[in-house]
């Protein structure tokens, strides 16, 4: 009598070994890298900068909650995501944020640049920035920290930059813009502790080094062009990339998944492209900060980045040839 075989390969479902990652885990690591530059916040700004980042992430987690059920979803919530969405808009606000501004802002981040694409990973535009940009445009006054924290004794750099010339922040010391004594969103100005972040991020990766590489080379890039055309007009690079949102740009904003190119040479031309907009917006736009619309038109161009591929083997181009698809 024969012995029974037994098969020696087995089919089964992937995936078959998992690395241990989970969107879950992502957000929450990226939650851990913002949270040392949240504590800056309240420590700089006071129980106002705890009450605006406690009130937008509450609202955008409800926000999401309340869109699942409308649309007759699975919750995922759980996955933090609204959580973190929530706190990236807030670091844009300035601590002084009536709670109405951050409720409209955060509840439209959510709906206008989330759930209406889908959810999470839909996206075409940076989330938080769609609610940031709604706000800014709509409400400019309550959004200007220049205006509505005068009683800071902390300097407002962009602004004075932009509105009284280079001569103006002559008496600024770049090494207190590095530790967040600068008027700016709540969360954002701290550079130190969010360039810490960013590493930490980078260690994990959780996010690749083209975007933030790119993004600096260009910002630091730009400035210097313009500083050499004139020096006596023109600030200098360093204290760009210093005053502002730049830093937080660069590491937190810029690197969303969803709205930004895949391939290493995409993301290098994304991060520059963003980086020298955001000197260009600066220099020549009516906002002093320009780094959130900067990204968001350097997220207009994804798709146009995306189409870049690495040359077949034998293959003539660089890039997708898509005419007469089926």
């Amino acid at each position: 009598m024969l012995k029974q075989l037994h098969p020696i390969l087995k089919v089964s479902a992937p995936p078959h070994i998992h690395c241990g990652r989970s969107i879950k885990r992502y957000m929450f690591e990226t939650l851990l890298a913002l949270l040392p530059a949240a504590i800056m916040a309240v420590f700089m700004f006071g129980m106002d900068a705890l009450r605006v980042m406690a009130l937008s992430c509450a609202v955008a987690v409800t926000t999401e909650v309340i869109c699942n059920r409308i649309m007759k979803r699975e919750q995922s919530v759980d996955d933090l995501s609204g959580l973190l969405t929530g706190l990236l808009f807030a670091f844009l606000l300035p601590a002084s944020a009536p709670w109405w501004l951050v409720l409209v802002g955060s509840a439209s981040g959510i709906l206008l640049g989330k759930m209406i694409f889908g959810g999470l990973g839909g996206n075409p535009l940076s989330t938080p920035l769609v609610g940031w940009a709604i706000c800014r445009i709509s409400w400019p006054g309550f959004m200007d920290t220049n205006a509505t924290m005068l009683q800071s004794t902390f300097p407002a750099p962009l602004q004075q930059l932009k509105h009284f010339g280079l001569e103006s922040i002559q008496s600024i010391d770049l090494s207190s813009l590095a530790l967040g004594k600068q008027l700016g969103g709540l969360g954002e100005v701290h550079v130190a502790v969010l360039l810490a972040g960013g590493f930490f991020l980078l260690v994990r990766q959780h996010i690749r080094w083209y975007i933030p590489l790119g993004f600096i080379v260009g910002l630091l890039t730009t400035a210097w062009i313009y500083q050499l055309i004139d020096p006596t007009t023109y600030a200098s690079p360093i204290f760009h990339l210093l005053a502002g949102g730049a830093i937080f740009g660069a590491f937190f904003l810029a690197t969303d998944a969803a709205s930004t190119p895949v391939g290493m040479v995409p993301c290098l031309l994304f991060g520059l492209i963003a980086g020298a907009m955001v000197i260009i917006i600066r220099v020549y736009g009516i906002y002093p900060d320009g780094v959130p619309f900067a990204i968001l038109l350097a997220n207009l161009f994804t798709p146009l980045l995306d189409r870049l591929r690495p040359k077949p083997f034998g293959g003539p181009y660089s890039f997708k040839n898509t005419e007469g698809a089926a």
